[in-house]
């Protein structure tokens, strides 16, 4: 009983109801508009993880879960396995429900990393066989078609027949009978065909009268020549119905009997559709999964940012205010928590947030808390808000709590008799499993933890005399200390905002209030008690000075000086806040600078990397442009039997190419730069910027400095900001060497002694060749492999790139067979 009074005192069906709306299906809204309440922690789980899966599923897809089609066929269901006949409508919603579970079905097959969904499909049947078969019988109005059965195209046909004979008669009588006729029309009356007369020409078309009009002018009158047909029409259509029933019955028959897959079809499609509404409705609270937390083991309840969901529903959709959203950090020692502070300052707000976020984690649902959410697995619920106050049954609004409280402490209780129970049979179990399996006696039991109860009281003790309603409630907050896993507790009494400094698993909290303003703030503090703020109130409402004094004298010095301690301690804590929020804007701004300065230097990096590219590019150009002009210079000698004259004007060609492009080369690095002191320069190495301390000395080495640090470094490890290599230090000589450049080597040309030829060969054969090819070698050798399946080349280029001689090899020219033939450098 509390525990239903506790949801209607935390209005949960509200929250259910607006659950319901992010419902696709009625079954889905009817279950959550009746959301059961787990009693297991396991089944939470499960639930949280269902939720996780579709939310995951829902983003992933671009129109969301679908459940087109889907109906609530549970009432026909029933009415099948009683033999009863389902109508075309019925029939056509089976199918359409059959075809809307299968591609939902089809949708969680195609994501096989949802584990708990895929499973919870696993065992679906959708009987397309069925669904194919109503579609054949049933068309789109709902009703049986011809195509059903042959016997019911017959008699259609001889429907038809008969309408087309009775109403080419009753054309003619009209046309003959036209002065008779009111109007030249065809109508129907009882399933009759009959033509309107003129009520004193009634004689002129003999036959029976169906109906007369309201003046009485106008008779219905079927011919006396069609009344035949239309007896042989009625007879025909009565064979019809009784056709299209047989054909319904049957359908029937068929879904009675798989009536069981069908309601197990049903209870998938409702959980499934529940789940999306938990996700679809979790979503627009922008709320997070919670993680159920073990307080024995030392783990805090973290619910920073928590807002009130129904309060945010009424922002959404009812104009209400802004919801001011508040931190719950409880430790786990903590056991009891006592909220103090002025009236509508949000005290009761904070415990009904507490208790629908409790809620919401066993049921599924997300929490609207900042990640991480964290908290326990309550079994139980349990509050005392608001106001009970009856006339009928004469009780004070204090007979009205202490009876509420009591129901509580009763529930309270049934869950200690039930963990005692409970630890009785396991140490029962202990103890017969330790006799006849061990000589040693049994280990006893550790004491029971308290039951996982979350108790939410307000205003606890109020509604007496001060003293004696504070007595109780230090008294009552103590038994729930030990009985309960927390409580937390709204107060004006000051004698239990000591509790915390008597024992450790109490914690004081308050809610802010600004005295500029005389309004709450709406903000929960932690760790600091409320203070009494009616005499300040009061004085500021214009209420005589002399009259505040004279209560301050009456309140006593010790109470002002706690309240003075009090104020300073929210002051203090609003320094601090203010503090952290101007480091919390400092870490933004450098984040913004270190993301300026990083995407700089990822541009910089970006744009030395392409000069490098068109550097190399420009390189590998020139060297193709030599190796072009060396190639024409080895051709030409090879057209004849060389002489020593073709081979010095060939040397004297090759020294004229490399001037050419080793001046090219060197007019392209930039001048160096000597780093002077007070100078930005760039250590690669550290990736880092410096300033120069000292200039270079003789062995090139300066001292730099970047933030706090100083170091040496060498000359060479050093570049300035804009990518300039520094010059060498000039040691003193008595004479500069004069350098000369070595002799341009004259390129190496192509013999028979410098070529081997392989094709044919086996990869084991051709290495052996190769090895002692290329330890006679004095330079490059040309090495004809051929194309074939291109098995030999692989071979011959695998043994080329390990051997310790060959520094580098590469497909010949054109000219001297391509990539059929490769040249090896031997070093």
């Amino acid at each position: 009983m509390i525990q239903s009074e506790t949801l209607e005192l935390l209005e949960w069906h509200r929250l259910c109801q607006h659950l319901s709306t992010f419902a696709a299906t009625k079954l889905g809204a009817r279950a959550s508009r009746h959301l059961p309440i787990p009693d297991s922690r396991a089944e939470s789980e499960y639930l949280v993880k269902q939720t996780k899966e579709i939310y995951e599923l829902e983003n992933r897809l671009t129109t969301g879960l679908s459940f087109e089609g889907i109906q609530d066929i549970g009432d026909s269901l029933e009415r099948a396995e009683i033999q009863g006949v389902l109508t075309g409508e019925e029939l056509l919603a089976i199918a359409t429900t059959l075809a809307g579970t299968r591609n939902l079905r089809r949708v969680i097959d195609n994501q096989p990393d949802f584990p708990i969904l895929n499973q919870l499909i696993a065992d679906l049947r959708t009987y397309p066989e069925l669904e194919q078969e109503i579609h054949r019988c049933i068309d789109d109005r709902a009703q049986v078609a011809d195509r059903a059965s042959q016997k019911l195209n017959d008699i259609r046909n001889d429907l038809r027949k008969l309408r087309s004979q009775i109403t080419q008669k009753l054309q003619n009588i009209l046309q003959v009978k036209y002065g008779a006729v009111q109007e030249q029309i065809i109508t129907q009356r009882g399933e009759r065909y009959v033509i309107p007369v003129k009520a004193p020409q009634k004689d002129a078309i003999p036959g029976i009268v169906h109906d007369t009009s309201t003046s009485g002018a106008t008779l219905y009158i079927e011919p006396n020549s069609i009344v035949p047909w239309g007896n042989q029409l009625r007879q025909t259509t009565k064979k019809e119905q009784a056709e299209e029933e047989a054909i319904r019955r049957l359908l029937t028959q068929q879904v009675a009997a798989v009536k069981p897959d069908l309601e197990r079809l049903l209870a998938i499609v409702t959980t499934l559709d529940l789940a999306s509404a938990r996700a679809r409705y979790s979503f627009w609270l922008g709320a997070n999964p919670p993680r159920f937390i073990q307080r024995e083991e030392n783990e805090t309840i973290t619910l920073r940012q928590l807002r009130h969901p129904l309060l945010v529903w009424q922002h959404q959709h009812e104009q209400g205010s802004a919801v001011i959203p508040v931190d719950l950090l409880i430790q786990p020692q903590i056991r009891v928590v006592t909220i103090t502070g002025p009236n509508t300052g949000g005290k009761t707000v904070s415990l009904k947030t507490l208790g629908l976020a409790a809620l919401m984690a066993k049921v599924g649902l997300f929490v609207p808390a900042r990640e991480p959410v964290e908290i326990p697995w309550f079994e139980k619920v349990l509050a005392d808000i608001g106001d009970e106050q009856s006339l009928q049954q004469s009780l004070s609004t204090f007979s009205g709590h202490i009876r509420r409280i009591s129901r509580i402490l009763e529930a309270l209780g049934q869950g200690d008799k039930e963990d005692s129970l409970e630890t009785k049979r396991q140490g029962d179990k202990e103890n017969n499993s330790s006799f006849s399996l061990s000589p040693h006696p049994p280990i006893p039991p550790s004491p029971p933890l308290p039951p996982s109860s979350l108790v939410l009281l307000d205003e606890v003790g109020a509604g007496t005399d001060p003293a004696e309603g504070s007595a109780l409630a230090i008294a009552l907050l103590h038994y729930l200390a030990d009985n309960a896993q927390l409580t937390m507790a709204t107060t004006h009494f000051g004698e239990l905002k000591a509790l915390k400094y008597e024992d450790e698993r109490f914690e004081n909290a308050s809610v802010e209030f600004d005295e500029s303003t005389l309004s709450p703030t709406y903000r929960l503090l932690w760790g600091i008690p409320g203070r009494s703020n009616a005499l300040a109130i009061a004085l500021r409402l214009g209420l005589k000075p002399e009259v505040v004094l004279q209560a301050k004298s009456q309140v006593g010095e010790a109470s002002d000086e706690v309240n003075q301690v009090i104020a300073g301690l929210e002051a203090q804590r609003r320094r601090q806040e203010t503090k952290a929020a101007e480091a919390q804007n400092l870490l933004q701004q450098a984040e913004r600078l270190y993301k300026q300065v990083s995407e700089k230097s990822a541009n910089l990096q970006e744009r030395e990397r392409s000069l490098r590219a068109s550097q190399e590019i420009a390189v590998q150009q020139a060297i193709a442009s030599a190796k072009g002009e060396i190639a024409s210079i080895i051709r030409r000698l090879q057209k004849g039997t060389p002489t020593a004259q073709d081979a010095q004007e060939a040397t004297n060609a090759l020294n004229q190419i490399g001037q050419k492009y080793q001046a090219a080369q060197q007019e392209k690095p930039k001048a160096g730069f000597m780093p002077k002191v007070g100078d930005r320069i760039r250590i690669p190495k550290l990736g880092q910027t410096a300033e120069v301390l000292t200039v270079p000395d003789e062995d090139g080495e300066l001292s730099v400095r970047f933030g706090i640090m100083k170091m040496t470094v060498k000359l060479e490890d050093v570049e300035s900001l804009d990518g300039k290599k520094p010059e060498a230090i000039a040691r003193v000589a008595s004479k500069p060497a004069k350098v000369t450049p070595p002799p341009q080597a004259a390129p190496a040309i192509r013999t028979s002694q410098n070529t081997v030829d392989l094709r044919g060969k086996r990869v084991a054969d051709s290495e052996l060749i190769l090895d002692k090819a290329i330890s006679e070698a004095t330079g490059p050798i040309w090495i004809i492999h051929g194309h074939g399946t291109g098995k030999l080349r692989q071979g011959v280029h695998a043994f080329l790139h390990q051997h310790k001689r060959v520094t580098r090899f590469e497909a010949a020219e054109q000219a001297d067979g391509g990539s059929g033939v490769t040249v090896a450098y031997i070093e």
